[in-house]
């Protein structure tokens, strides 16, 4: 026997079983309706109250949407869901959507074009008021197609030289990892990057690079293995196979700093020492594991493009931010600091699946 889904309750039973019109009703339960009573009396706005709530009615938000073309719903895109970065990034989003009274609907692409485009219509399907994409490629053609079609959109994390967009100061913090390892005496300097689409990466190496370049010291070396766990350990025995293995490094990921730290631990090299070592995102893996690693004001960026986002939809003029970032000093590049209990190439949590940043 097949299950019967009841339908949900509507202003028209309400209507009937108190004895007034549907128009009425829709009326005293409209949530911006400030003077209810201008069209009832007290005790008929009671009774519909009452009414709707014993019936179990709900608001029809998609019916709403269609009348208002507003659906106080955005979407947000991310390249994975998995990771810290990202994860601190929605918590800021989706704490301005609570205060908004809002829904932020979620969404991974896994950095793929297609994926990415077949989801946006999806979202859109759906009625949503806007979108942010922290999964922005450099040079891409995409954005600007969307915001053709009218899509009000916002960036995070990632920038696009054509788009608004809410982004750490990647090359200061670049030149802030560059400039704390030359203040220690480090002169064979590399970096590890990610995908040269990810204007994280791209802006950090160019900041680190110049400022290592503005030292007189050679240029860094670039290992460009991405940003996972995986990705530090093939970059840190890559380091191993060249006649001088670098004294100072920096990691656009603190997972990616901590896996090349731990192959080179094990052949014999002690982070602090023989190699300061510097992550980024200052996440809760770089507190447990001692790793210097430079701040990038997660929550407050996520914040920052709902906010934006929210301007732009009220019609008001926005531009693009640049977030300060700063450096917190642990053991993994000054050695007379103390350090906890874990052992180099112990990664709480870490995983060495698909990172996206």
């Amino acid at each position: 026997m097949p299950i019967r889904v009841s339908q949900r309750p509507t202003q028209r039973q309400i209507a009937a079983q108190v004895g007034v019109s549907v128009t009425t009703v829709s009326r005293i339960l409209n949530p911006d309706e400030p003077h209810p009573e201008r069209w009832a009396s007290q005790e008929t706005i009671e009774s519909i109250r009452k009414a709707a709530h014993t019936l179990g009615y709900r608001r029809n938000s998609l019916a709403v949407s269609l009348r208002t073309s507003r659906s106080q719903t955005v979407g947000v895109f991310l390249p994975s869901i998995g990771d810290y970065t990202l994860a601190a990034i929605f918590a800021g989003i989706d704490e301005v959507a609570r205060e908004y009274g809002i829904m932020a609907l979620t969404a991974s692409t896994l950095d793929a074009p297609g994926l990415r485009s077949d989801r946006t219509l999806k979202m859109l399907d759906h009625l949503v008021d806007g979108i942010i994409f922290a999964d922005a490629h450099l040079g891409e053609q995409y954005l600007s197609g969307a915001e053709a079609q009218r899509v009000p959109l916002v960036l995070v994390h990632r920038r696009h030289e054509e788009h608004v967009s809410v982004t750490a100061d990647d090359v200061a913090a670049g030149r802030l990892a560059a400039e704390h390892l030359i203040s220690l005496g480090r002169t064979r300097l590399a970096v590890i990057v990610g995908r040269r689409f990810m204007s994280t990466g791209v802006d950090r190496a160019t900041g680190f690079i110049q400022a290592a370049e503005e030292a007189g010291l050679e240029k860094p070396v670039v290992y460009d293995h991405g940003f996972t766990v995986q990705a530090g350990r093939d970059a840190a025995l890559a380091m191993l196979g060249r006649d001088n293995v670098p004294d100072g490094l920096f990691g656009m990921h603190d997972l990616c700093t901590l896996g090349a730290t731990s192959v080179l631990r094990q052949h014999g090299y002690a982070t602090g020492e023989d190699i300061a070592a510097v992550g980024s995102y200052d996440s809760p893996v770089a507190w447990a594991c001692d790793l210097t690693s430079i701040g990038m004001g997660l929550h407050n960026m996520g914040r920052r493009s709902l906010e934006l986002l929210l301007d732009r939809l009220g019609g008001k003029e926005i531009t693009s931010e640049t977030l300060p970032v700063s450096l917190t000093v642990r053991a993994s590049s000054d050695p007379s600091l103390p350090r906890g209990d874990l052992t180099w190439g112990t990664i709480p949590g870490a995983t060495n699946g698909t990172n996206h940043n």
